[in-house]
């Protein structure tokens, strides 16, 4: 995985706000589990074993009734999950960033710069496919925090792992996570195991600018089958989609290697469902999945890496 040396990047994408400690937004709510208007995050420490589902809830009439896929045509809902008010902002500027994360070639260097790189690759893939179907794509914000933050879905800290809040359409990520994934998960890590979460949660922002969120609803049951687990391969598969049309995006100098794709699929094994209850309780439970099976997780990061084609993330009309 390399990026172009001379391509410039565009660290305004990317809030760092891990040094100076201030929030990117004021959420009210009450800790780790109170995050109120919601956020997904993957899971991390065996606390639930999968994604914080306040928002990210699911209906059991989305399983089988609404269409899966808006890139159809079928818009339903609010556009961007207008449910949720943006949080009163506290934004600091990417200060650092901007003066380290200049080009391609500062991104192959330093960690930080690489996600300001992978967010904006992400963000032109989805920027050009949504206006090849004449749709508009509202670009959100990666918040770089350390330990804790406060979000527009409320306060969280880092034992939640990276996640996106609908309220205030933003991903966020505590870099040690990369870390955790790795000792504690037993994953490869490396590069595109990176890019791999990043545009796992930019994932779950095209679902919210689809509407696909406001379809969900409010139920946050679980299940094997269940709408969260659908939702959560959906957004790994758009993750896939990404990967397969990342170069064109000019951002990288070559295609992703299988290297670096067996590096996508070793991570997502690693925060699949039933390798997180082995490993936490010693035993599967299905009917507490809310993320899918490792095998599920690697097949439709797959079904998006092959075809390259956000129509074919359909994970809710058929078997998972």
């Amino acid at each position: 995985m390399q990026f172009d040396d001379d391509t410039p990047l565009d660290p305004s994408q990317v809030e760092d706000v891990r040094a100076s400690g201030s929030q990117p937004g004021r959420g009210g709510g009450g800790g780790w589990g109170g995050m109120p208007g919601g956020g997904c995050m993957l899971p991390i420490g065996g606390r639930g074993g999968g994604c914080l589902l306040l928002v990210l809830a699911v209906a059991g009439l989305f399983l089988f009734k609404l269409a899966p896929s808006p890139f159809r045509g079928d818009e339903g809902g609010e556009q961007g999950g207008g449910r949720y008010p943006s949080a009163p902002g506290q934004l600091s500027p990417s200060g650092n960033l901007a003066e380290r994360c200049r080009t391609g070639a500062d991104a192959d260097q330093a960690e930080d710069c690489r996600i300001v790189g992978t967010v904006n690759s992400i963000q032109s893939y989805w920027r050009q496919a949504f206006k090849e179907r004449d749709k508009e794509y509202t670009p959100a914000k990666t918040v770089l925090f350390s330990r804790a933050v406060n979000t527009g879905c409320g306060p969280a800290d880092s034992a939640v792992g990276p996640f996106y809040c609908p309220s205030d359409r933003k991903v966020y990520l505590d870099l040690a996570f990369f870390d955790t994934l790795q000792r504690d998960f037993g994953a490869e890590g490396g590069p595109f195991a990176q890019a791999y979460v990043v545009a796992h949660e930019y994932g779950h922002h095209v679902q919210n600018l689809l509407g696909t969120m406001d379809k969900v609803g409010n139920n946050s049951r679980p299940g094997a089958n269940s709408a969260s687990v659908r939702l959560e391969l959906q957004a790994d598969c758009y993750a896939g989609v990404w990967a397969h049309n990342a170069v064109k995006t000019g951002f990288y100098r070559e295609p992703f290697t299988q290297a670096d794709i067996n590096q996508a699929l070793d991570a997502a094994a690693a925060v699949g469902d039933d390798s997180i209850q082995r490993r936490s309780q010693g035993r599967v439970t299905p009917d507490a999945f809310t993320h899918g099976t490792s095998q599920q997780r690697e097949k439709w990061f797959g079904v998006g890496y092959d075809t390259g084609v956000p129509e074919r993330c359909d994970t809710f009309s058929n078997g998972i």
